[in-house]
């Protein structure tokens, strides 16, 4: 049973899936989208919005932290750069996922998985207006 046990195995074996989430967490950070299973793009974002809070930490024990994983030095300067500046009014939420529909072949659910746009997030306004509350007076009986 798998009581209390986090992550998707997806098929693979722990050095399949840690090699595959590695190079999909860099073309990530080199892209900016990509496109995958529903699975695999829940699980990589997990590992993309680590490397983000890593990069906007910019500490030397943060960017051997983030070297664990990102090992191309280009896409790690990147992460501790521009992608780092651009999100450092964001408190969470650096990736979203859209889902694509199925997969010809096999019919596999797509989504595609990118970065969102740097800067604060906008607040957003209320579709329909908020109804007055209304107060009973205390003299009014009940």
């Amino acid at each position: 049973m798998r009581h209390q046990k986090s992550g998707r195995k997806l098929g693979r074996n722990s050095a399949h899936r840690k090699a595959m989430f590695r190079n999909m967490v860099a073309s990530l950070f080199e892209h900016g989208s990509i496109r995958t299973t529903d699975a695999r793009a829940k699980e990589l974002r997990k590992i993309a919005d680590r490397m983000v809070t890593l990069g906007k930490r910019n500490t030397v024990h943060a960017r051997r932290h983030a070297a664990k994983t990102v090992s191309d030095k280009a896409i790690l300067a990147k992460i501790f750069g521009e992608v780092a500046e651009g999100f450092a009014e964001r408190n969470g939420g650096y990736t979203r996922i859209i889902k694509l529909g199925n997969r010809r072949g096999d019919n596999a659910p797509l989504s595609l998985i990118e970065l969102m746009p740097y800067g604060t997030p906008d607040k957003k306004e209320r579709k329909r207006p908020v109804a007055p509350k209304i107060t009973k007076r205390a003299d009014t009986p009940a």
